[in-house]
């Protein structure tokens, strides 16, 4: 199969042919229909996830058909159409038992634990418990994107957030997991400010159903935001993994609120300050967010369905694999507005 790898962190990944994969007893083999091209795999290339063994194949956001079914797989057949949360749990630790995959104590991540799907095929572990089947509606450009940013979105706001009708919720950062929290947030029925640097990027937030925008490189954010909500956001979201936007996300709180982090804090943004005082004085509760269990994915689709979500406003370019390490690269200079999806192999 055709693959994009990378042999070494930084150097610029090649396309390249490799042995398709097989499929274990317990999963599946996909052939990949489209997959997004995200932060978190710049992450990867950059060598700031140590799960990452060299030579890999990058790619996390998927959706495609089973091409091969493991001999212990019984939920699924040859050509399902189906995507795959990124964390994908392994059925038998108490997280597991628990409901909790997201946070699962031996995940298994395409991408990261084991080559992804910036490649043709693409194995996939556990598969009656990680899959998820796709609406025949549904486009696989769409569909790639849910794996990841608007899942983790998704439970970002209503899982852990736990947004309700009339509140202020600010968001930092207007990529994809930024877009779609604005989106979900505004579907729950609350107020939503959207932060960022890029004009661009705040104009699809409009679109999308944020009441106010701001520019972070322009106004102090978390005052203008005190101002616009009267006191402060109920819920604050730091959708990029930056300290500059993880400081004005609790800052920007009233008192109580709640801080969401679902950017990644990797490399130099690894060990921020954290504003303590404040959280103390204030009761600021700060919850992580870690992606979505497939079991949970039925609710987002139901609401997709009846048209309060529509996930694809949210893709930006379709690329092909050989444009990939391109825009790999370059996610940390530059991202399209909306999400990147390799849809050409």
């Amino acid at each position: 199969m055709k693959a994009l790898m990378f042999e070494k962190f930084q150097e610029a990944p090649r396309l390249v042919t490799v042995a398709d994969p097989s499929p274990q007893a317990h999963g599946v083999v996909l052939k990949v229909a489209a997959t997004g091209v995200c932060r978190s795999d710049w992450h990867g290339w950059m060598g700031h996830d140590s799960d990452v063994d060299l030579p890999h194949v990058p790619g996390h956001e998927l959706a495609g058909v089973v091409e091969a079914v493991g001999k212990d797989v019984t939920n699924w057949k040859v050509g399902d159409k189906v995507t795959v949360p990124f964390i994908c749990g392994c059925g038998s630790c108490p997280e597991c038992h628990a409901g909790h995959q997201q946070v699962c104590l031996h995940q298994e991540q395409p991408g990261f634990t084991h080559w992804g799907s910036f490649a043709e095929y693409v194995g996939i572990h556990q598969a009656d418990l990680n899959l998820v089947a796709l609406p025949e509606t549904m486009d696989f450009a769409t569909a790639a994107s849910l794996g990841c940013r608007f899942a983790t979105s998704f439970r970002a706001v209503i899982d852990q957030g736990k947004v309700r009708a009339g509140q202020w919720v600010a968001v930092h950062g207007c990529g994809g997991v930024g877009l779609s929290a604005v989106m979900i947030a505004t579907a729950a029925g609350a107020n939503v400010i959207g932060v960022d640097l890029d004009p661009a990027k705040l104009a699809l937030a409009q679109k999308l159903g944020a009441v106010a925008v701001i520019n972070g490189g322009e106004a102090d954010v978390p005052e203008a935001i005190r101002e616009i909500t009267r006191g402060g956001a109920h819920v604050s979201l730091d959708a990029l993994g930056h300290t500059v936007t993880m400081t004005n996300s609790i800052l920007c709180l009233r008192p109580r609120g709640k801080h969401i982090q679902v950017g990644l804090m990797l490399g130099e943004h690894a060990a921020p300050a954290i504003p303590m005082p404040r959280i103390v004085g204030q009761e600021i509760e700060l919850l992580g967010s870690h992606g979505m269990q497939a079991h949970r994915y039925g609710a987002m689709l139901d609401m997709v369905a009846s048209g309060k979500l529509d996930p694809a406003r949210l893709v930006g370019d379709r690329i092909s694999l050989a444009e990939a390490p391109q825009a790999l690269m370059n996610m940390d200079k530059f991202q399209s507005v909306g999400a990147t999806v390799i849809t050409r192999f």
